[in-house]
């Protein structure tokens, strides 16, 4: 009989930067689950996605491919019916495939359907069932888009209510912006780790390998932890340090809108220096109680003893300004809070264990990464590279990409046609943001800039920098032509 292929606990959270963590070096968090993930496997420590924006993001790793290719570009877009993700393919290779959570390749409303007032409409009229599925390989569908409830099909509307939950609490007294979270018993974090013990449990000591999406909806915003996780953090709010923001950088930035909180404020309210502390806090809270969930899966991988046989990663789609540059949210931006993410691999016996690997690496390098390890033939439609060699130490660990790419197509709506495309290129030194259809963009010098504060794109210092930028950006562009259809002759 032939050997079983490695189960894969693949974790994906929504909005979660990469400094979220203590084994990122945040002193704040409470994230040991996580942590010790990181000392059983490979954490990376410049893990970048391909777009700041759910569904262009979430096509890019499940594909292997970049947004504009899989013609998913966009937040609300309709998915191709041929996007191939990699949880198809598996199936075809003895894999059991399940997922409890976000999806989010297709709309999860139809509101615009309804005309430019479609905001004067009941919600009920604008979400109706569950996200439309193409063929994606997933033979159990936990699916649930957000922790709000609105979608009354969502197995986790349906798990909550058979529990006696009720809406979500309020805004706080204390800051407007931040709400009373469901308790730890009826949030979405713990239907979506319950769904994926019960999974793991019914395939423990069968023969066909397994695949679990687990997409929990936190951090991303409303910042709504449950109360009892943010309580330690307002004990010591005073430490917690504000979002960084340097007088006069908002000057020169092209790509940024200039909302009402562009400039410390948020949803047309100012925000003191408190909220300020305790949005953050509250964001942190919720990776701590996302972090409670991980154990609690781990746990089940360890009792039912499949450890040893199952991959598991731990990784988010995209980041979070969290007040950075005077900004919340994500939306547009391209600076590192937006796009660099978590990325922690684990596979005892196979991963190399407590390495941290400082290469630059792409969400599109998952998916043939996951086929390398499970010895599954690489799809000849993957445009990323395989992470196998550096995770197992047949490649060195700090070595692979010269530079990471990202675009912004159109992913969210704008009334603005000019704010509607950019792309990215960055380096370990440096990064390039193009504003296409205007003469201004972004050029930062990320060793004496790593935050991201002075932009250099009209210093004349910097021209020759820029045009070595713009020429790499030109090349990382004509890379995601599309490889499929395959060649098959000469001519």
């Amino acid at each position: 009989m032939a050997e079983k292929r490695p189960n894969i606990l693949w974790i994906c959270t929504d909005s979660q930067r990469w400094d979220t963590l203590g084994c990122y070096g945040n002193p704040f968090v409470k994230t040991p689950h996580v942590d010790q993930l990181a000392r059983d496997g490979t954490l990376f420590e410049y893990a970048f996605t391909q777009s700041p924006l759910c569904t262009p993001s979430r096509g890019s790793f499940l594909t292997g491919r970049y947004p504009v290719t899989n013609r998913l570009r966009q937040n609300g877009q309709r998915c191709p019916q041929d996007l191939l993700p990699i949880t198809r393919i598996l199936k075809d290779h003895d894999y059991v495939n399940g997922l409890s959570g976000k999806l989010h390749l297709n709309p999860c409303d139809n509101r615009l359907l309804l005309g430019p007032e479609w905001w004067r409409e009941p919600e009920d009229r604008y979400f109706k069932g569950v996200e439309p599925r193409i063929d994606d390989g997933y033979d159990e569908f936990h699916w649930d888009h957000s922790a709000s409830i609105k979608h009354k099909s969502s197995a986790y509307t349906q798990w909550f209510k058979a529990r006696g939950g009720k809406s979500k609490g309020g805004p706080r007294e204390d800051c407007k912006f931040v709400l009373h979270g469901q308790p730890t018993h009826l949030h979405q974090a713990t239907f979506c780790a319950e769904k994926a013990m019960e999974f793991m449990e019914a395939y423990a000591g069968t023969w066909h390998p397994w695949l679990f999406s687990v997409n929990i909806f936190d951090p991303h915003g409303t910042f709504d932890p449950p109360d009892d996780y943010l309580a330690p953090y307002l004990k010591r709010l005073d430490e917690i340090p504000l979002p960084p923001l340097v007088d006069g950088e908002m000057e020169n930035k092209p790509f940024v809108q200039r909302r009402d909180f562009a400039s410390g404020k948020m949803n047309g309210g100012k925000l003191s220096p408190t909220e300020h502390r305790i949005i953050r806090a509250a964001y942190w809270a919720m990776c701590d109680h996302i972090d409670v969930q991980v154990g609690r899966m781990l746990e089940t991988l360890e009792r039912t003893g499949q450890r040893e046989n199952t991959i598991v990663i731990f990784m988010s789609d995209h980041g979070e300004m969290l007040g950075d540059h005077g900004l919340y949210i994500k939306d547009q931006y391209l600076y590192d809070p937006a796009i660099r993410v978590p990325l922690i691999v684990s596979w005892p016996g196979h991963v190399q264990a407590g390495a941290r690997s400082q290469a630059l690496v792409e969400m599109t390098d998952l998916a043939p990464t996951l086929f390398e390890a499970a010895g599954v033939p690489r799809h000849p439609g993957m445009q990323g590279r395989s992470l196998w060699p550096l995770l197992t130490g047949k490649a060195p660990l700090n070595e692979f990409r010269e530079d990471v790419y990202c675009e912004f197509y159109g992913a969210n709506p704008s009334k603005d046609p000019v704010k509607k495309y950019a792309t990215l290129v960055r380096t370990r030194t440096h990064k390039l943001v193009a504003v296409h259809g205007r003469p201004e963009g972004e050029l930062y010098d990320l060793t004496a800039d790593p935050g991201e504060h002075r932009n250099l794109w009209f210093d004349p210092a910097h021209t020759a920098v820029k045009a070595e930028m713009l020429t790499r950006l030109c090349n990382r562009m004509a890379q995601t032509a599309d490889p499929l259809p395959e060649r098959v002759g000469v001519y």
